[in-house]
C-alpha cells in the first residue's frame, strides 16, 4: 500500500493538536461540517481521510484570521 500524499507528520504539535480541537468541535456542533462528513462517508471515505480534509480546511481559515493584513514596513 502506498503511503498518502500528505504533508509530513512532524510538525508544531500545538498547532496539530488546535485544529484536531477544531475538527472535533465542529463534527460536534456545526451542522456544515457534520453535513460534509455525512458526504464523504457516503462516497466511501474513511472517517480519517474526511477528518484530514477538515483540517486543512480548518488550517487555511486559521491562517487566514491570524495573517498580517498589511506588510510590514522595511526596517
Amino acid at each position: 500500500m502506498e503511503p498518502a500524499t500528505t504533508s509530513p507528520l512532524g510538525g508544531d504539535r500545538q498547532v496539530n493538536a488546535a485544529l484536531h480541537r477544531i475538527v472535533q468541535t465542529r463534527l460536534r456542533v456545526d451542522p456544515r461540517t457534520q453535513d460534509y462528513y455525512e458526504r464523504r462517508s457516503k462516497e466511501g471515505k474513511s472517517r480519517r481521510e474526511t477528518v484530514r480534509c477538515l483540517k486543512r480546511y480548518a488550517a487555511r481559515e486559521v491562517f487566514h484570521l491570524v495573517r498580517p493584513t498589511q506588510p510590514c514596513p522595511p526596517a
